[in-house]
């Protein structure tokens, strides 16, 4: 039977995968709440747009009465929640937008969710999930050795990954103390088509492009953990579907690179595919700036649990994933012009200053 999600932040970057996913690949029907702040962008959605599944919905997840209104009409059987500001920098320069929405939309969507599953028919009631989706930042930083798990103690080191644990702790408690049918998954650092470009990839992506200098934080020794968007979205999909109410699952690409070694491979690939006009490598733009402050030096994600669980792995390698990210980027600058319009332009943020 076709079931009805409401997808919040579903003009996102991680959302409208999700959003595509669901409509391209089932009979179900989405309802897409989005702000449109800066990163929203519905142009990620023109595939889909025009399908009678597809429902798009302009609202503040903040706004009590417009969210209760989402759920009377729509009346969803779930709803995957990954509306949020999401982005260190931003949050180091302006953390009040990220308390706000992350901490205290979350908490709105938890009570407007728990009145109206309250209000259900006993099947659909128990089938019902709020699927909260989250990060692995709200582990903080890893040394050398070891890697994330679904019980690792929570230690944010930026707002935004203070204000994700928030989010994640509230819903919990709605689980623990109210009993709302909760699932949480917390992932590591995304990449491919439609991403914003202000995130390492595609920033680093345009300005190679443009002849500007790429700028590497500190010694570019950091490591995060890659994971590919569609893998991503399969995942989440997964457990909304089958997964185990009140339990965590994290999410990660099993493709643990260095900052530097992501830009040095960006830089082969244009090399390949766009060679500059007077041959020289892109790499040698590549140029290294202050540190940000509190800069985790690892995340890993051990996603074990997802795969003996549900049956999920990633499909992509870190370098089938990128080399595809950058061909969408090169057949799709006029998307990146157009998200460009003057909101953001490339400059450095989250310095601390």
């Amino acid at each position: 039977m076709a079931k009805t999600y409401i997808v919040t932040g579903g003009a996102g970057f991680i959302g409208s995968a999700v959003v595509r996913m669901i409509i391209e690949s089932s009979d179900d029907t989405v309802v897409n709440v989005d702000k449109l702040t800066y990163a929203g962008n519905l142009d990620s959605l023109q595939s889909v747009a025009e399908n009678p599944r597809y429902n798009f919905v302009q609202a503040d997840i903040c706004d009590s009465q417009t969210m209760t209104e989402v759920f009377s009409a729509y009346q969803p059987d779930a709803i995957m929640h990954l509306a949020a500001e999401s982005h260190v920098d931003r949050s180091i320069d302006g953390p009040g937008d990220f308390i706000q929405t992350n901490i205290i939309g979350t908490y709105n969507l938890l009570e407007i969710a728990r009145v109206y599953w309250n209000g259900l028919q006993a099947e659909k009631k128990n089938a019902f999930r709020f699927h909260h989706v989250s990060t692995d930042e709200v582990y903080g930083s890893l040394g050398d050795e070891g890697m994330f798990l679904e019980t690792t103690p929570y230690d944010p080191s930026s707002p935004y990954s203070a204000s994700k644990a928030s989010s994640d702790h509230l819903v919990r408690a709605w689980y623990r103390t109210y009993g709302l049918p909760v699932v949480l998954t917390n992932c590591s650092n995304n990449y491919g088509p439609y991403q914003y470009p202000e995130k390492l990839i595609p920033l680093m992506l345009q300005k190679a492009r443009n002849g500007e200098a790429l700028p590497v934080y500190g010694t570019g020794e950091n490591v995060r953990d890659w994971l590919y968007v569609d893998d991503h979205a399969r995942a989440l999909l997964l457990v909304m579907k089958k997964g185990k109410k009140g339990e965590t699952y994290n999410i990660g690409g099993h493709n643990e690179v260095t900052n530097i070694d992501v830009v040095r491979t960006l830089c082969a690939i244009l090399d390949d595919r766009e060679p500059t006009k007077d041959g020289r490598p892109y790499a040698e733009l590549i140029s290294f700036v202050a540190d940000r402050p509190g800069h985790d030096m690892r995340y890993a994600i051990d996603a074990s649990k997802i795969q003996r669980d549900l049956g999920w792995i990633p499909e992509e390698t870190f370098e089938t994933g990128l080399a595809k990210t950058v061909d969408w980027y090169l057949a799709n600058q006029q998307w990146v012009d157009r998200v460009l319009d003057g909101s953001y332009m490339g400059e450095r943020l989250g310095a601390g200053q």
